[in-house]
């Protein structure tokens, strides 16, 4: 149950998430006059749409992303432009020109988007992105401020574990470890319950959860006592705690432990929090596409070769699915739980669209606002220099790196979705 409504939390999130970067580029098009044609939810087939006014809407059946077709993107090759040697890259721009030219109506040339002044179309092309940016702010603060997050330990009982079995972590992962063998743990032993309170241990009087692993520590593996409160009443229970072994990275490390598991209180971030949590991500993940090249070469030495796959790169929709699965399907996870994760997750994509979308290559939107920006540079140096503006920037001449860029990213994709297949990311 828990691990279906995460799943469906991420899925419509993802399709409203898309939907709403479309109306990002969608509405301030309309706003400056630029005919759009259709809007679309999704690739492939259509599935369903509707004519309302001059722009069709509708959605695909591949919801892997959208689209809205601004009328007129790239503008007529320059005058005097010089005849490039035919070829592929040639063939593919005067293609992409045409179509563009084909879609403006006679008498709407000036509702082209190409004739929009430079900062206009900097507005419409960072509209996605930036309503994806907004998606992620509302979603953390009503994660943070709204659900809150069930990280502060109390010292009431959560579970009573089997037994203090040795922690072994090796990169990142946690190895599998069994109570065979190994004698109850002294928390059981000792008849401690779920929903005990402990409020005293050694004699020392316990207020918090940092009171009381101090308390065990500093009384090491001698026999004690413990006070519980139960039920209203209080309750001395007798306890010997064992050594647990944590080894990490192969350095081992000792202490002594009884084996129980704290229950948790939620706690509320203020605005300013969960404004700055955003940010940190945005930081963040800004880093980690800097280093993306870098991380997909390694992913693909981890899946193809011995190496083990490590948490700290890229991951798919279906890596993406299987974190959840991993996170959510754990006992004790409340469906609140898994709201809260699902929408803290999407906040996570909804960051990375908008740190990507931001990468200055066409087909992304960075790419158009990149030749935007170059468009109003010329234009600004022409008036500078008291001469007559330049015609919009030949964008079109950028589609064969449109194609190439499009297929890189489909082939890291594919990598990626079979990475995430066969040797996935482990959480827990």
């Amino acid at each position: 149950m828990t691990v279906a409504v995460t799943l469906i939390v991420l899925f419509v999130g993802l399709l409203v998430s898309i939907a709403l970067h479309e109306v990002g580029h969608m509405v301030p098009a309309k706003r400056f006059g630029v005919r759009v044609s259709q809007y679309m939810v999704g690739f492939g087939p259509t599935l369903w749409s509707r004519q309302k006014g001059e722009t069709e809407y509708g959605v695909k059946a591949i919801p892997a992303g959208g689209y809205v077709r601004l009328v007129g993107m790239y503008p007529p090759a320059p005058a005097g432009a010089r005849r490039r040697r035919r070829g592929w890259a040639y063939e593919v721009t005067e293609a992409a020109r045409e179509a563009s030219l084909d879609e403006i109506h006679p008498g709407e040339e000036g509702r082209a988007f190409y004739q929009l002044s430079a900062p206009k179309k900097v507005v419409v092309m960072l509209g996605g992105p930036v309503m994806n940016l907004l998606i992620a702010a509302v979603l953390m603060i009503v994660v943070l401020c709204g659900l809150g997050t069930p990280n502060q330990a109390t010292t009431t009982v959560g579970t009573v574990g089997d037994c203090v079995a040795p922690v072994t972590v090796t990169d990142g992962e946690y190895a599998d470890t069994s109570c065979s063998g190994l004698p109850a743990s002294p928390a059981q032993a000792a008849g401690l319950q779920a929903g005990d309170t402990v409020v005293e241990y050694a004699g020392v009087p316990v207020d918090g959860w940092d009171d009381l692993t101090g308390a065990i520590a500093d009384h090491g593996t001698s026999p004690t006592t413990m006070v519980v409160e139960r039920a209203g009443e209080r309750v001395t229970l007798d306890v010997t705690p064992v050594e647990r072994t944590t080894t990490i990275d192969g350095k081992a490390t000792t202490a002594p432990a009884i084996g129980l598991t704290p229950t948790t209180e939620t706690e509320h971030a203020s605005l300013g929090e969960a404004l700055s949590q955003t940010w940190d991500g945005v930081t963040a993940t800004a880093g980690l596409v800097v280093e993306l090249p870098v991380k997909v070469v390694q992913v693909a030495q981890q899946t193809f070769g011995d190496e083990p796959r490590t948490a700290d790169g890229p991951v798919s929709v279906v890596g993406v699915g299987r974190i959840a699965v991993d996170v959510t399907d754990q006992d004790g996870t409340t469906v609140l739980d898994s709201v809260r994760f699902g929408l803290a997750l999407l906040a996570s994509l909804n960051i990375a669209l908008f740190v990507f979308n931001l990468i200055p290559l066409v087909p992304l939107d960075g790419g158009h606002v990149v030749g935007a920006l170059y468009e109003g540079a010329k234009r600004t140096v022409a008036r500078v220099r008291h001469r007559s503006l330049p015609g919009p920037a030949d964008v079109a001449r950028m589609t064969p790196v449109a194609y190439g860029v499009f297929v890189v990213l489909v082939a890291m994709g594919l990598l990626l979705i079979y990475a995430d297949i066969v040797d996935p990311v482990r959480l827990t």
